[in-house]
Order: C-alpha cells, then structure tokens, then sequence
C-alpha cells in the first residue's frame, strides 16, 4: 500500500484550481473587479515606498518597516491574484505541482513576513511613545536592520515547515483544489493519507506565528495606551490615539481571518468560507494597509505634496 500511495504521489503533475464562480457572467464581473483592486492595491503600496524613498523626512524606523510592509503586499497579492485572474478568463484552471509548491511556499512567506513585522512596527510605537527620549538609540540603525533579517529568518523557516509536511503527503486523486490558489488547508484536503499531524503541526505552528506576535502587538499598546491616558494634552492624545488606530485596525483584518484559517481543527473545513477568509487577509488587507496609513497621515500626505510641487517647479 505504500509503495503504491509513493506511485500515485510521484504520478502527480498539476493540480486544478476551481476558484469562484463557474458562470461567465459572474467571471467577468470578479475579473474586471479583482484586476482593478490588485491595481490600486501595487499603485497605493508603490506610491508609499516612492514617497518614503524620495522624502528625506520619512528616513526614520517606522517608516523603513511601513516601506517594507507595503513591499510585502505588493509581492502578497502577486502571489496569488494574477493566477486567479488568468483562471477566470481560461477554461484550463490547471497549475503544475512545482508551481504550486512555489506558489505555497511563498505565499507563506510573505504572510508569516506580514505577522512578524505587524509585532515589530507594534514595539517601534511602545518605544516612540513609552520612551522618547531613547528612540532614537533603542530603534537605530542596526537595531532595524537586526529586527528586519529576524522576521524573514522566521518567515522562511515557518514557510519550510509548513510545504515540506504538506507536500510531502500521497495525492491519489481527483486533484482539484477547491480555492483560487495552493493554500495548505485546501491542499490537505486532497490528501489520500491521515492528516491529523498536519492539523496538530498547522496549529502548533499557528500559535508560534500567529498568536506570539499577537500577544506582543496586544501587550505593546496596553502599554501604549496606558501611556497616552498620562498626556496632558489633548491634542497629544488624539495624535497618539489616532496613530495607534490605524496599526490596531490593519491586526484585526489581518489577524481575525489568518487564526481562523490556520489554527481551527480540519474538520471545520469549509471551502467556500475559506476563499472569502483568504481574500479579506491576502488581498483585502494590502488594498486598505497604504488608505489607512496614508490617509490619516500628515507626514506621507506632506511628502506627496512636496513630491507634486517639485515636478510642477520642474516644469
């Protein structure tokens, strides 16, 4: 048996990705509103790492990890909508095994990339608000650059772990993936050998990449806001206040949907739920991540129009 299970897994070639709705009609609606979205979602996140990039006054920690977050969006939504949007158009909604297993591994690692640095750009706000006064040497340099190579040290060792112990499982058939793209949970479904180990590892390692640096993102602004609630001013606190808003409100979209994919038991699976899960933290989320830091802040918004104003004077 196997020996035979091995046959069948080595006789694996493609994967097909049903993806959304089989109606045409419908197709073309999802196509034509999912392309704008990836659009808007590579020209808000570009516009932010041009902006930081060109304006020296935005040289400073959070905004080297705001640059880096909105990177890793771009490269998120890549991951995944580009082939979903080829599949809505294509009758073929085929992806070969190796290209699924590329697709997986670095969507992982973009997404355990996005947790970590969620926790990092969490503690540089506790440090700017609790301790102003030892930012600027708490949160230097090399102490960034440290933090940056720490998060994709744990992003692709995470991402590792979870494709070799999904991939390496017997895949005898039928080979149809009921999501728009190779993600683990619905890969495992196609499994033709128990995957209990697999549900107690995705959640082991669920609560190492989800919930640690969650419980650093939620101990950092207790702090943060005990902090605030000490300002005399009020105008201070509302600064405060609203800088935090934005960080806390981009962890919950994000967050909320990622445990309830990763860390619920296997037989909670429900393909339907899953797809609309994984667009709100995959897609949603990097849509709305450069709207809410962007709109609500005066520095990148100055930075635009001092961007704009020199390529008037230019002219």
């Amino acid at each position: 048996m196997q020996s035979l299970d091995k046959k069948n897994h080595t006789a694996v070639s493609e994967f097909i990705l049903l993806g959304f709705s089989s109606e045409s009609q419908v197709r073309m609606v999802l196509f034509t509103f999912f392309l704008l979205l990836y659009l808007i979602t590579l020209l808000g996140n570009g516009l932010i790492v041009s902006l930081i990039y060109l304006d020296s006054h935005l040289h400073t920690p959070m905004y080297f990890f705001l640059s880096i977050l909105s990177l890793v969006d771009m490269s998120y939504v890549t991951t995944t909508v580009p082939q979903m949007l080829v599949n809505m158009i294509y009758p073929r909604k085929t992806i070969s095994w190796g290209a699924c297993l590329a697709q997986m591994f670095i969507f992982l690692v973009l997404g355990i990339a996005e947790c970590v640095l969620y926790a990092i750009m969490a503690y540089d706000r506790y440090v700017a608000i609790c301790f102003p006064l030892h930012y600027s040497i708490l949160m230097n340099r090399s102490v960034c650059i440290k933090m940056v190579i720490l998060c994709w040290s744990i992003s692709i060792a995470g991402a590792l772990i979870y494709t070799i112990f999904t991939m390496r499982l017997p895949y005898c058939g039928p080979y149809k993936i009921n999501h728009f793209f190779c993600e683990v949970p619905a890969v495992l479904k196609l499994a033709c050998a128990d995957t209990s180990f697999n549900d107690k590892l995705d959640f082991i390692l669920g609560f190492i990449l989800l919930l640690v640096p969650l419980s650093l993102i939620l101990a950092s602004y207790v702090r943060i806001f005990a902090s605030i609630l000490r300002i005399r001013s009020t105008q201070g606190r509302l600064k405060s206040f609203s800088t935090c808003a934005s960080h806390v409100t981009v962890v919950t979209m994000f967050y909320g949907p990622a445990m309830i994919m990763y860390m619920r038991p296997g037989s909670w699976y429900d393909p339907e739920r899953d797809k609309k899960l994984a667009l709100f933290y995959n897609v949603v989320s990097a849509f709305l991540n450069p709207i809410i830091y962007s709109l609500r802040n005066k520095d990148v918004k100055g930075a635009f129009l001092k961007v704009l104003g020199n390529k008037k004077t230019a002219r």
